[in-house]
């Protein structure tokens, strides 16, 4: 049975009449999350996670017809058991599960098995059909364990202030942002840039409590930012703005950093791996879960890691999408693009 098929407009599901994800205009959109390669303009209606409606007003438009559901939730679509389970991506994400005459297929998204202590922890979804990014789909990449992450910012937090440095930390603004907020909560004042804060506001509509923090005005004078904590999204690294941030040591956080030593961040003074992609070991562990007999790649690392699972008796093949143009793709090519 085909429960879902790979079209030039996204991945389809011809019994249910719906794409998830999908890259060019279509009647109905399944969103498994708000990151801007996932959840794109132009749909006529759009399905999504609870805590993803607000993302979508707010990164495509209040005009939109959306309608949410909770983890777990079943909707009936031509037939088609469609339910959301999470995927620990970022807030919000999920991974769509479909059932049509007793056949499963789930279509991950984005996802991490890490519980990063945000988002809701990834579910393990069993299923015969197992769609997977492969983001970081190489045996290179292995993260460190969530609180040992956290302990590296809070310490060069403290050095930074005892050195009269102000932390820049540099990190997508849908995701990797907030878990920086939760990492250094308690060691200082936070500010954000605008584009950061707009999310959070989205969150907070529908009662995500995020720590405390102040959208910075980078427009004034920046001396109120001194010694404390600044979190920005990637396209201003190396920009005025942070030039105008007095005595600014700066950190780009991206898994991108696993493997890359300091002549490689450009102007940045440090680089932590945080991702919330799956590493390694955790796209292994998620795909031999599920059991499914077929699994598709979708993008990332795609060729490795789909020869890797057929080596060890995973039936598996790469799919082409457009998923990855945004988010760590968009910081990669930040973080290699030549110095200036």
């Amino acid at each position: 049975m085909k429960l879902i098929t790979f079209t030039s407009k996204g991945i389809y599901c011809p019994q249910g009449k719906f794409y998830i994800d999908p890259w060019r205009p279509v009647d109905m959109a399944v969103i498994t999350h708000g990151h801007g390669d996932h959840a794109r303009w132009g749909m006529k209606k759009y399905l999504c996670h609870h805590y993803t409606k607000p993302i979508l007003h707010q990164r495509i438009g209040t005009d939109i017809e959306c309608q949410s559901v909770e983890y777990g939730e079943e909707v009936n679509i031509n037939g088609v058991k469609l339910s959301m389970h999470p995927a620990g991506h970022i807030i919000g994400s999920a991974q769509i599960r479909l059932e049509y005459k007793g056949y499963v297929s789930v279509i991950s998204g984005d996802y991490k098995v890490q519980d990063d202590g945000l988002s809701t922890p990834f579910e393990l979804v069993r299923c015969n059909e197992f769609v997977t990014e492969s983001t970081f789909g190489l045996p290179i990449y292995n993260w460190l364990e969530i609180e040992d992450l956290n302990k590296k910012l809070q310490s060069w937090v403290l050095r930074n202030q005892e050195n009269g440095r102000t932390s820049v930390f540099i990190g997508y603004s849908l995701g990797k942002a907030q878990r920086i907020m939760k990492a250094v909560e308690g060691l200082g004042k936070i500010y954000t840039h605008y584009s950061i804060g707009k999310l959070n506001e989205a969150f907070e509509t529908v009662g995500i409590t995020l720590p405390d923090y102040e959208i910075a005005d980078f427009r004034e004078n920046a001396k109120q930012l001194q010694n404390e904590i600044v979190i920005v999204p990637p396209a201003l690294l190396d920009s005025n703005v942070i030039k105008k941030i007095p005595n600014a040591a700066t950190a780009i956080c991206s898994g991108w950093m696993q493997v890359r030593g300091a002549r490689r961040w450009r102007s940045a003074d440090a680089g932590f791996a945080m991702s919330d992609h799956a590493d390694w070991n955790g796209l292994l562990q998620a795909v031999k879960a599920t059991e499914a007999e077929i699994v598709h790649v979708t993008h990332g690392q795609t060729e490795v890691f789909s020869k890797y699972l057929n080596e060890i008796g995973i039936k598996s093949d790469v799919v082409e999408t457009l998923f990855g143009e945004d988010e760590e793709e968009t910081e990669k090519e930040i973080i290699e693009s030549p110095e200036e």
